[in-house]
């Protein structure tokens, strides 16, 4: 197998699902624009769009490619026209984000995705809270999470900033970077090694285009300065495949205003709260209002920061759709998320059942 073919990805696994179709060529979903895909096959790279079918069948936006994605298309070449997209292989990881707005929509961000580089700069843009909704968002997409502190020439009180980072990142790794002085950049290659695919997410301005062009060893990307009062503008306009010259891949995305939760187990991205749960009382507790609440006494006694918890709530009250639930039942939804069950995905109205009873611990 060749440098191409690896970078990209198509690894045994893949080339093993893709043969059990044999009259389609696979293929590798690199960047969309609008209903046209530009799709890299073993043999180069050609343009696409989705049958008919899988356009009248989808049932959410998840649905349809995504970049990233491994496809199965009718043909190798552009000489009869556009390329048919006929099947999406299975995938490993999932971005799945709410549409802007009150609508519950799902909106997939990028596809089979080994790292997520978490981007937040150490400007007047660092804030904690921004960063437990994108930690929720990473650990749900079945991507492994590495947070990235960009801009760290302009870091203030560093220390005390990266006690607090390491607080609500629960061990996963923080890599502090500067592309004025290249710092961190080289912490950053190992993860994006021949075969493997890193995504960059965060919000516009926090200099995302800059550690990818580092990357990259070339300014692929267009950059800008941030604007005023360190408010960051956009610069990617769409998702995007690169190909790097180690053999690994980067998806670049564009810089999120919002970032809408759709579906989060917070038993994972709030694990400290959850630990303190188990000695709340009750087994239901929700936290707000019930006595001999464990988690609301570690916030009155400083062992739990109120923005924290406050934080929690919020996000739970905006993803209940893990409520209730137990492991079993957690894992099979974003089974059907990622791979199939497209027909049971329909959200419906009355997720969260409010119970008229406290149940006791035993």
């Amino acid at each position: 197998m060749n440098q191409r073919n690896e970078s990209l990805g198509f690894t045994e696994k893949v080339l093993a699902e893709a043969s059990l179709f044999e009259s389609y060529y696979v293929g590798r979903i690199i960047s969309q624009k609008q209903k046209l895909y530009e799709i890299a096959l073993l043999e180069g790279t050609i343009h696409g769009e989705v049958t008919g079918k899988m356009r009248y069948e989808a049932m959410d936006p998840a649905d349809f490619p995504v970049v990233g994605d491994f496809v199965m298309v009718d043909r190798k070449d552009e000489t009869h026209g556009y390329a048919v997209i006929h099947e999406i292989l299975t995938r490993k990881s999932l971005f799945v984000r709410k549409v802007a707005g009150k609508r519950r929509d799902a909106q997939a961000v990028a596809a089979n995705v080994d790292t997520v580089f978490l981007c937040m700069a150490l400007n007047e843009n660092f804030n904690l809270r921004r960063l437990e909704r994108y930690f929720a968002v990473a650990l749900e997409s079945g991507a492994v999470p590495v947070i990235v502190l960009t801009k760290g020439d302009l870091a203030e009180n560093l220390p005390e900033k990266l006690c607090e980072v390491e607080r609500i990142t629960l061990g996963y790794e923080v890599i502090v970077t500067s592309s004025l002085t290249g710092e961190g950049v080289e912490k950053l290659r190992p993860y994006a090694e021949k075969g493997k695919t890193v995504a960059f997410l965060g919000s516009s301005g926090v200099g995302k285009s800059s550690l990818i062009n580092s990357l990259l060893g070339s300014s692929v990307m267009e950059t800008k300065a941030t604007g005023y009062e360190d408010k960051g503008r956009h610069t990617t306009t769409h998702r995007e495949l690169l190909l790097l010259e180690n053999g690994g891949a980067l998806i670049d995305t564009p810089g999120m205003r919002e970032l809408g939760i759709l579906e989060a187990d917070f038993s994972k991205s709030f694990e400290d709260i959850y630990t303190l749960a188990e000695s709340c009382r009750f087994r239901d507790c929700s936290h707000v209002s019930e006595p001999h609440c464990a988690v609301k006494k570690a916030v009155e006694e400083g062992a739990l920061p109120v923005e924290r918890y406050e934080n929690f709530l919020k996000l739970r009250e905006e993803v209940p759709s893990y409520e209730g639930l137990n492991s079993r039942e957690i894992e099979k939804k974003k089974l059907d998320r990622m791979f199939g069950g497209k027909k049971e995905m329909k959200k419906t109205k009355d997720q969260v059942k409010k119970k008229s009873k406290y149940e006791f611990r035993d």
